[in-house]
């Protein structure tokens, strides 16, 4: 898969030259900066020999420009769930079981990396189709974030890709299903206070799925006969 390292509101410019550094490191370029501080002298020094990563990086300002076109979003916290009350950390994978995951699948492979005092917010969380955790010691478990990054490129620089196999769905696909899932929970009166939890549970199992463009439209499929057969019943009860 092709891999996009994205950092939210990294603070600090060494950090971004570091993680530049890393990219080039283990043969990846495509790094994006979502509402990140100009890219100055210090980032530049860092970087050393990674300038070209830098100088080729996209500035967004929206979660939704980062992830455009993706196929699979990786979020990566030091935190992970550790009750069903915190789903939005759970369930995680290791770098390694991420690898497993994707080698030989098509697609924009996008991992989000938080900021470094206090990592993805939980409105960004909900945008992952999986959580990623970096086995650490519990006695300090949050590590800088350039080497975050090294750790996850580390593994993914030997996943291959199938030219042949059948490409991941993109995420607007992905999100265009979601939206539909959602709609179908209101038509049949799903439980509002059950309804956010439910959604990100689905997403997350989606996410695990790595449906194609075509499961997806058999999924919205199976929907739309759902809904036409709920109509049907309503409009002669």
């Amino acid at each position: 898969m092709e891999v996009r390292t994205i950092l939210v509101e990294p603070k600090s410019e060494e950090n971004i030259g570091a993680v530049a550094r890393v990219l080039k490191n283990f043969g990846f370029s495509e790094l994006y900066l979502l509402r990140a501080p100009g890219i100055g002298k210090k980032a530049l020094s860092v970087a050393s020999h990674a300038r070209d990563v830098l100088s080729g990086c996209i500035m967004v300002d929206s979660i939704e420009d980062a992830l455009a076109d993706s196929a699979l979003v990786v979020g990566t916290t030091s935190k992970p769930g550790i009750s069903a009350r915190r789903h939005l950390r759970m369930p995680y994978f290791s770098p390694r079981e991420l690898k497993e995951m994707v080698d030989g699948k098509r697609g924009i492979l996008s991992l989000l990396f938080g900021r470094e005092d206090i990592g993805l917010l939980n409105d960004e969380l909900r945008h992952c189709d999986i959580v990623v955790c970096i086995p650490t010691n519990p006695d300090y478990p949050v590590m800088n974030l350039s080497h975050a990054v090294a750790v996850l490129l580390y593994e993914l620089s030997e996943v291959h890709t199938a030219p042949e196999g059948p490409a991941l769905a993109p995420i607007e696909d992905k999100e265009r299903l979601l939206a539909h899932l959602r709609r179908f929970l209101d038509e049949i009166g799903y439980k509002e206070h059950k309804k956010e939890k439910s959604m990100l549970m689905l997403r997350r199992i989606l996410g695990r799925a790595e449906l194609t463009t075509g499961e997806v439209q058999t999924l919205r499929g199976i929907l739309r006969k759902a809904e036409w057969k709920l109509e049907t019943k309503n409009s002669f009860s």
